[in-house]
């Protein structure tokens, strides 16, 4: 079992930058760990996707140069740093882990956190 917790969502102006975290606790090792979003009437996004290691990411093109996802596996901690933030990126964000990288948005996960929100003010 994986328990995912994130935090660091809030209320921020567009333009500016926050990051989440995703504490993983439980038999993490070797998990690839994903982000994903749920935007007001519309469906879940996938955003990207990290390996165990670290070693191979993706991101999709909707966020690719402006948001990063990184991990510490010391602190079994994933992160996103979402930069220059809009308004349409307005959602509840979640992560979420895998037992395989698989860079695709169909890719289904074992895991999932609660999620937290994320507010871009105009």
């Amino acid at each position: 079992q994986v328990q995912l917790v994130e935090s660091g969502g809030g209320l921020v102006q567009a333009g500016g930058s926050l990051r989440l975290s995703c504490a993983a606790s439980g038999r993490t090792f070797s998990y690839a760990m994903g982000w994903f979003r749920r935007a007001p009437g519309k469906e879940r996004e996938f955003l990207g996707i990290m390996d165990w290691n670290g070693g191979r990411s993706f991101h999709a093109d909707s966020v690719k140069g402006r948001f990063t996802i990184s991990r510490d596996n010391a602190k079994n901690t994933v992160y996103l740093q979402m930069n220059n933030l809009k308004p349409e990126d307005t959602a509840v964000y979640f992560c979420a882990a895998r037992t395989q990288y698989l860079a695709s948005k169909l890719a289904t996960y074992d895991y999932w956190g609660q999620g937290t929100q994320v507010t871009v003010s105009s």
